[in-house]
């Protein structure tokens, strides 16, 4: 029996249209193949709203984005827009789909794929078989916390003011995404604050360490944020799942990211406790090769896979998708940005048919 899903696809700026045309192609295939119907709606997000609606986030692109399955998103942003005030800026537009649709968890996942492990600006002993994820509150913490402006003080001096705040139903919803998470890995779960020196810190770790009897099958430590940077690139496989803040969880899962080699070939999903998640690659909008056919779709690939394991409840369908990209990857194919001697290297498109091909053979 067919299953319908209605999801709606933000293609956003520079790269974002060519790889999402990447995904869309290969979504297709993997519908035929598993007998998946799949009803893509296109909106407005980022720049390219700006530039057509006077805004980042139009209503009517989070109404259809609320009315879907699942929101699949490629890239924001661009040198074009960074100079306007920060209401109109594209990442204001994210922030405001992470509000609107509730998504207070955000997966980061950092694996080292064995055909990469020499791509890595580190040793191969000490990145591989490395495989991280990084839990990361999404709607709390710094940049959500009020009061928070650049204000004058009596003196005319200005004065840039964030409030980092949570409260304990907020920490205690992602310390159990985070717990959950852990169990279905290696069943051992970092904790990252700075309770040495922030109160809120300390209360995050108390609330923390309150939730861990609820679950004695995985292993719980705490480091502050300042060793776990520094462990991440001394020892990085000391770490299974990382939970953290918004502030440090946005740090972390980019350095955590680097461990791989390449940013352009990692994705992510933010969910919430329900309605549909937001998936999107970690890298942004390149700019600079937009249109140039180098842009690489892999990690635009592997946020839809999240999007089927995570959003969609199709493990299946998500499996045979990354195991495509790990057969185009054996067979030597490489874009841009990872490439290495003795490799073939492919534009954007031509990846992305490698890819359907690669499905054909599974």
């Amino acid at each position: 029996m067919t299953q319908h899903y209605r999801i709606t696809l933000l293609p956003g700026d520079g790269i974002g249209p060519e790889i999402m045309t990447v995904a869309v192609g290969v979504l297709k295939v993997i519908g035929e193949q598993l007998d998946l119907s799949f009803e893509f709606q296109e909106a407005l997000m980022g720049g390219a709203a700006i530039d057509a609606k006077g805004e980042p986030l139009p209503a009517e692109t989070l109404d259809l984005c609320k009315n879907s399955d699942a929101v699949l998103l490629a890239a924001i942003g661009g040198y074009k827009w960074d100079t306007l005030p920060r209401h109109l800026r594209p990442e204001t537009g994210l922030l405001g789909l992470r509000a609107g649709l509730g998504l207070f968890a955000n997966l980061r996942p950092a694996k080292i794929l064995p055909q990469l492990v020499d791509a890595s600006s580190l040793k191969r002993e000490i990145v591989e078989g490395v495989d991280i994820l990084v839990v990361r509150e999404l709607t709390g913490g710094v940049y959500f916390g009020q009061p928070k402006g650049i204000f004058e003080t009596e003196t005319g001096e200005r004065r840039g003011v964030n409030t980092m705040a949570y409260t304990e139903s907020e920490i205690d919803r992602i310390g159990r995404v985070g717990f959950e998470t852990a169990q279905k890995r290696g069943k051992s779960l970092c904790s990252v604050d700075k309770a040495n020196v922030l109160e809120v810190s300390q209360l995050w770790r108390d609330r923390i360490t309150a939730l861990a009897p609820e679950y004695p099958d995985v292993e719980l430590s705490h480091m502050y944020v300042d060793n776990a940077a520094m462990q991440l690139v001394r020892y990085p496989k000391q770490f299974d799942t990382i939970v953290t803040s918004n502030l440090f969880g946005d740090i972390l899962s980019d350095a955590a990211a680097m461990l791989t080699g390449s940013i352009g070939m990692l994705p992510s999903a933010s969910l919430g406790a329900s309605g549909p998640g937001v998936f999107e690659p970690v890298h942004g909008s390149a700019p600079d090769i937009a249109g140039q056919d180098k842009a690489n779709p892999l990690a635009q690939i592997l946020s839809a896979a999240m999007m089927l394991r995570y959003g969609l409840k199709q493990p299946t369908a998500a499996d045979r998708l990354e195991q495509a990209v790990l057969t185009v990857l054996d067979n030597g194919y490489r874009t841009g940005d990872i490439m290495s001697e003795g490799m073939t290297l492919l534009g954007c498109q031509a990846m992305g048919e490698a890819l359907i091909q690669a499905l054909h053979e599974v």
